[in-house]
């Protein structure tokens, strides 16, 4: 991995300054630590994620960890809708989980606001002074000023699987904590080593009339944020994101040659579905390109945590690698929008 990080450039892309920053987010272990074993001791009777957008689909790989590492309850939580309707199981006794880069997402404020009305303590991700950070009992706000996506990613895990640990449920969680330490290197060496395929995917997918985007798992989170949050939101491309099982219920049927389909691969026992959609593409001869997260090293991480950092690999790749290519073709600036926050709705 290093013999590539040396060799390959990156394109829109500060890597010492990704590094640097890298090394800030990992120290702040012990004060994420710090805040799981206040809330463990206080105690708890169940989970929920709660997110809008981009932050929900982030906290959807939690969402399927959580339900396969513990019996604690937890429910992925859409700002939008549990302001309309506040669940039964949401009670003073519950833990919320939320995160805002911006400070300010103003469905996850205004439930932040209600929840601490009724005493429910919610933890979030964010900006000390931001709006959300002023409401919030427990605020993390990382030590990094760009919008690395797998920043987040560390420091909620340092949480949620701190909170398992004190289950007993993650009984290694000091072990994998530690060789979390050069996860961005790890992350640096795998960019680099698709930076090729990021061109050639970028170049034949960016100008098709429809896209259709694959995945499953603790992946699906994923697929939903670089197909909506970054193509559709920042590239205005018309792409149709459905999961592995969900495609051969509909979706099937738009395959056709000027309408391929990206199949994001995972390492879990979904992947037998992602599996089933490259058979599928295969056996009709229909146009696809395969992403398999497989395929990509994580130096100094032991077999049994592979799959736990399966997402952060294709964040790296497709959120921080595939979209900046897609911005050389298409020439549509990522950070340009026609509505997103560009008045009141």
């Amino acid at each position: 991995m290093a013999e590539v990080t040396e060799k390959v450039g990156l394109i829109k892309f500060d890597e010492a300054g990704y590094l640097k920053e890298g090394t800030a987010v990992y120290a702040q272990r012990k004060e994420v630590e710090n805040v799981a074993d206040e809330l463990a001791k206080e105690g708890y009777s169940n989970i929920f994620l709660l997110g809008m957008g981009g932050t929900e689909f982030e906290l959807e790989q939690f969402v399927y960890f959580i339900k396969r590492l513990s019996k604690v309850s937890v429910y992925a939580a859409n700002a939008a809708d549990i302001n309309i309707i506040h669940p039964n199981e949401l009670t003073k006794d519950s833990l919320v989980i939320t995160a805002s880069a911006s400070g300010d997402t103003v469905e996850i404020v205004k439930a932040a606001k209600w929840m601490k009305e009724e005493g429910i303590r919610v933890v979030a991700f964010t900006k000390h002074e931001g709006n959300l950070g002023k409401i919030a009992s427990h605020v993390i706000e990382r030590n990094a000023v760009t919008g690395q996506c797998e920043y987040s990613d560390l420091l909620e895990a340092f949480l949620i699987y701190r909170l398992l640990y004190h289950r007993g449920e993650f009984p290694n969680y000091d072990r994998f904590a530690d060789q979390l330490k050069d996860t961005f290197k790890n992350l640096v060496g795998i960019r680099k080593c698709f930076e090729d395929k990021a061109d050639d995917f970028a170049k034949q997918l960016y100008d098709k009339p429809l896209t259709i985007f694959t995945g499953s798992g603790p992946l699906w989170g994923e697929t939903l944020l670089f197909s909506m949050c970054i193509l559709e939101e920042m590239q205005w491309r018309r792409i149709r994101p459905v999961t592995s099982s969900q495609f051969f219920h509909g979706t099937l049927e738009l395959v056709q040659s000027d309408v391929p389909v990206f199949i994001i691969k995972g390492e879990d026992e979904y992947r037998a579905e992602d599996q089933r959609v490259e058979d599928f593409c295969l056996k009709i001869n229909a146009p696809h390109v395969v992403f398999d997260t497989k395929e990509f090293a994580f130096d100094g991480l032991d077999p049994e945590f592979r799959v736990l950092v399966s997402p952060w690999i294709a964040t790296a790749l497709l959120t921080e690698r595939l979209a900046v290519h897609y911005e050389v073709y298409t020439k549509h600036n990522l950070q340009y929008r026609r509505y997103y926050r560009q008045f009141a709705y």
